[in-house]
């Protein structure tokens, strides 16, 4: 007889390879047709509502491994939630206005604007915006992630505007929105003022020069011809310089050096002594900054005074204690002059370029004036010292380009009107990680005005109009007509008709007796359409609610789209717009590097989906901790892939031992069951309790570690393996067989389940090979609750946990048995335990079968053993087993030879073969 047909080996047509790139495809193909996700919704109808709102990825490109690690995330909170007990719903969005478009189809797609109209070309940038979606869409589709695909909101559709429209008129009606002019981060390179939003900081190499401003009347406290001192890195200024701001209380000192007196603030004249290389100086002077207000100095090169004024922003941090004051290029200049009664003056142009009101240098780039100004500087004897440094310095975040700041009339959000409301709100969310409050209330805390209007034809319009004597209109009755415009018709109707025929049918104003009107040229800035969100989709969309109860981006939306999004919120609310925010960090490369292209360092999703699979993808976004910088590799990924395929392989593995197993018939009922496959099902609830603390603090490293652990240490490498001795070679229906069969199905849906929301293509795959589950998607059930295990006591508990000790013990014995050659494998070692005390002896006596639990062919207990190496718990003897290796079991016995009708079989194998197998 062939032995071998004998035993109950695993059957499954499980595949072990998991073939992900060609296999998920089309699995989602099949949800798509099967509407699971519609299926899921219908089912968890009428459970409490859970809203994670979709922060709008910009439509333009392909998706980068940030756009996937975000969605992924987002995607294994909403699966959860939906299989534990909530309608969750997930509406995702794209934001579609800005810059960027614009310049796709300017430069990249050759579109020349200036041979068209306005509202032509936004129409291009529409259907481009368009296309990205599309290709964006279809690309998160790929990851698996779950969502009314059809039905996103997109920040450039006619409902979002007109909602955008509302939110802007709320905010005018209680005084919130204004013109004005004032300097603002102006970008050169985009021709439009920025946000602080909007700005990042680079390292820049800047010219940096004092400069020396001559006294010409010094109101009896100076001397004619006494010099002030300033220092700048911006050179380019110096023709707009109006004044020189000293600190009030500051005590200044007037130094004489080389027939020359300058003044500077006491605190630094260290450190000017230093700069300007001073050797020999005095000092002839000292007073209070207070006692030289209204002083005037000669401008260096101008025929204009330039006006002393006291200014509480002047520090002693860096410089000379003397600022120069450029009210049209900062905004600490600008309201210290404003308080003199000087207004802005601003000879740059939109391009950033020298106007006529800069005379020598007319017609000159910004930038490129620094050094004709430095000469002149010079030659009029103004120059005191000129080196160079490289210091940090804001940049336009979209065109990577230096930034200025320019004075110029624009339409603004007053922030600090309602900055106490923001700032009692961020107290009331909760933040994940926990500094993100502080970050977040620091930022708004500092805040003043929001620049919101852009002066660009991609976006959303400032819906205001001006009389005929330039005042601006914005009322109630003409909010809510562009509004309702918009929603008919979208915002490009601004653009396609004149002011009258976009106001409500015989509107008039008293600015306006003569009926005409105009409207404003700019538009809002992109985070105004975002931040606008909560009420375009939120409120708008029946199925969600105003406060979300996530919103999760990347670090940088703290200020970005989380700020606006308050901001917004809390003007037209007085509530935050969301219950919890989280934030994810960036990825990195293996080494801790930044992604770049001319590193050769980038992770593509798309590269990836088609080498690996988007399982693999997913199931990375789960080990990593995601809340600081994440590290991915080809070297990373392939470890995700072992690891991935050790889960797989314990799936595969309980599949082919259920093969003959039915759920209904042949599961036992808890007190049928052998103790071993109680203490297997408590590690389990463990774990289900340990998984579920974790997705709901919204971690998922852990889950990831936790299983893999499960699957590795308690399955593996001790449950399955012990029990093939079992499963393989009892009869069919052995109740010590069936006691490991009704714990292995629990173990395998259980497992299936808590991994759905992580790793989606693979667990409803294995699904359908599950014997007698009825649900015909995994993602169409509930997760699992930890529970009791119904006669599993304190006591059992206990008694598991020491053996698992002792078994330790035994492993390190035959291990060391192994490498002095005494045994091979450990089934064919005899063990001899000597327990070192009472409890280890009381728990090894009360253990049945643990011969095999060690996976050895022989154990016994002894009281005494000379021989015996000494461990944690007990002393262990190994030796070779004296007794003939089973043919069928591989068992070394005594038994071996006892049955004639089957020679080479031990006693329990024969048995059974000669029960079930001889007839």
């Amino acid at each position: 007889m062939d032995y071998k047909e004998t035993l109950l080996m695993p059957k499954t047509a499980f595949p072990m390879r998991g073939n992900l790139p060609n296999k998920e495809p089309k699995r989602r193909e099949h949800w798509t047709e099967n509407n699971v996700y519609e299926k899921d919704l219908e089912r968890t109808k009428g459970r409490p509502t859970f809203i994670l709102h979709d922060g709008p990825p910009y439509a333009n490109g392909d998706l980068h491994i940030g756009h996937a690690l975000n969605k992924i995330l987002k995607d294994f909170i909403t699966r959860y939630k939906s299989m534990s007990g909530y309608y969750a719903p997930y509406v995702p969005g794209w934001d579609t206005h800005g810059l960027p478009i614009e310049t796709a189809l300017t430069k990249n797609k050759k579109v020349d604007r200036k041979k068209m109209s306005i509202a032509e070309f936004r129409q291009k940038c529409a259907e481009y915006a368009m296309k990205q979606v599309e290709t964006q869409r279809e690309q998160f589709k790929e990851l698996g992630v779950r969502a009314d695909w059809e039905n996103p909101y997109i920040t450039l559709k006619k409902d979002y505007e007109a909602a955008q429209i509302r939110v802007f008129g709320s905010m005018a009606e209680k005084g919130y929105i204004y013109k004005g002019l004032k300097p603002v981060y102006w970008s050169p390179s985009s021709e439009s003022a920025l946000a602080e939003a909007e700005i990042e900081y680079q390292d820049k190499r800047s010219p940096s020069i004092y400069v020396a401003f001559a006294v010409n009347d010094g109101k009896g406290l100076l001397q004619e011809g006494d010099k002030f001192i300033i220092w700048t890195t911006t050179p380019w200024t110096i023709p707009a310089n109006l004044g020189i701001s000293l600190h009030p209380d500051l005590e200044y000192v007037v130094v004489q050096v080389n027939g020359n007196r300058f003044v500077v603030a006491q605190a630094l004249l260290e450190n000017v002594v230093q700069e300007l290389e001073w050797e020999n100086y005095e000092v002839v002077q000292t007073f209070k900054g207070a006692e030289a207000d209204r002083i005037t100095a000669k401008h260096p090169f101008y025929d204009r005074d330039s006006l002393v004024m006291m200014g509480e922003h002047v520090t002693t941090e860096a410089g000379t204690g003397c600022v120069h004051t450029a009210p049209g290029h900062g905004e600490d200049d600008f309201y210290v002059c404003k308080s003199y009664g000087i207004n802005a003056f601003c000879p740059v142009d939109e391009k950033g370029v020298m106007t006529e009101e800069a005379p020598g240098f007319t017609g000159l780039f910004y930038d490129k004036a620094n050094k004709p100004i430095t000469e002149k500087l010079e030659e009029t004897g103004a120059l005191l010292k000129l080196k160079f440094i490289t210091h940090s310095y804001p940049h336009d975040w979209r065109t990577k380009k230096p930034t200025i700041f320019r004075a110029t009339s624009q339409w603004f959000a007053s922030i600090k009107d309602f900055r106490q409301e923001i700032l009692d709100e961020i107290k009331q969310v909760n933040w994940y990680p926990k500094w993100g409050e502080t970050r977040l209330y620091n930022m708004v805390r500092d805040r003043e005005d929001w620049c919101i209007s852009r002066q660009r034809a991609w976006g959303v319009p400032i819906p205001v109009f001006y009389g005929e004597d330039g005042t601006p209109i914005i009322t109630d009755e003409t909010i809510e007509h562009v509004s309702g415009l918009f929603a008919e018709f979208g915002s490009n109707v601004w653009f396609e008709r004149e002011a009258k025929d976009l106001l409500p049918e015989g509107f008039t104003s008293k600015h306006s007796p003569n009926g005409h009107f105009t409207k404003e040229q700019d538009i809002m800035d992109v985070w105004f359409d975002s931040g606008s969100s909560h009420e375009a989709v939120l409120q708008g969309r029946e199925e969600l609610r105003r406060p979300a109860d996530v919103y999760l981006e990347g670090s940088d939306q703290y200020r970005g789209w989380f700020n606006s999004s308050l901001s917004t919120a809390v003007a037209v609310t007085g509530k935050a717009p969301y219950k919890t925010v989280i934030s994810h960090g960036f990825t990195m490369d293996g080494q801790g590097r930044k992604m770049s292209k001319s590193l050769g360092n980038v992770i593509v999703p798309s590269k990836v989906l088609k080498q690996l699979g988007a399982d693999i993808l997913r199931l990375w976004v789960a080990s990593v901790d995601y809340q600081a910088d994440m590290r991915i590799s080809d070297d990373i990924l392939k470890q995700t892939s072992e690891a991935y395929r050790k889960i797989r392989n314990t799936f595969r593995f309980m599949l082919g031992n259920l093969d003959d197993f039915n759920s209904k018939k042949d599961a036992l009922a808890a007190k049928d069951m052998e103790e071993i496959d109680l203490f297997m099902l408590h590690r389990l609830q463990q774990l289900v309790r340990d998984v579920h603390e974790s997705y709901d603090r919204y971690e998922f490293s852990p889950i990831f570690h936790r299983i893999h652990n499960f699957c590795t240490e308690d399955l593996s490498s001790f449950y399955l393996d012990f029990a093939k001795d079992v499963l393989y070679i009892e009869a069919p229906d052995n109740k010590r067989r069936r006691s490991i069969q009704t714990a292995y199905y629990e173990i395998l849906v259980t497992l299936v389940k808590l991994l759905t929301p992580i790793i989606p293509h693979t667990t409803d795959e294995v699904w359908e090979y599950i014997p007698g589950v009825e649900e015909e998607s995994v993602q169409l059930t509930d997760m699992p609750k930890a529970r009791e295990v119904e006669g599993f006591t304190q006591q059992m508990q206990e008694k598991w946990r020491h053996f698992m000790e002792v078994r330790d013990d035994v492993l390190k014995a035959l291990e060391e048995a192994r490498v002095e050659k005494i045994i091979g494998k450990s089934l064919e070692a005899k063990i001899t335990i000597v327990p070192e005390d009472e409890e280890t002896k009381s728990v090894l006596t009360q253990m049945d079968h643990f011969h095999q639990l060690l996976i050895v062919s022989e154990a016994a207990i002894a009281d005494k053993d000379e021989k015996a190496e000494k461990y944690r718990h007990t002393a262990v003897k190994v030796e070779k087993h004296p007794g003939e290796k089973c043919e069928r079991c591989w068992v070394s016995s005594d038994s071996v030879g006892t049955d004639h009708n089957h020679p080479t079989l031990c006693e329990r194998c024969a048995e059974v073969v000669s029960e079930h197998y001889d007839k």
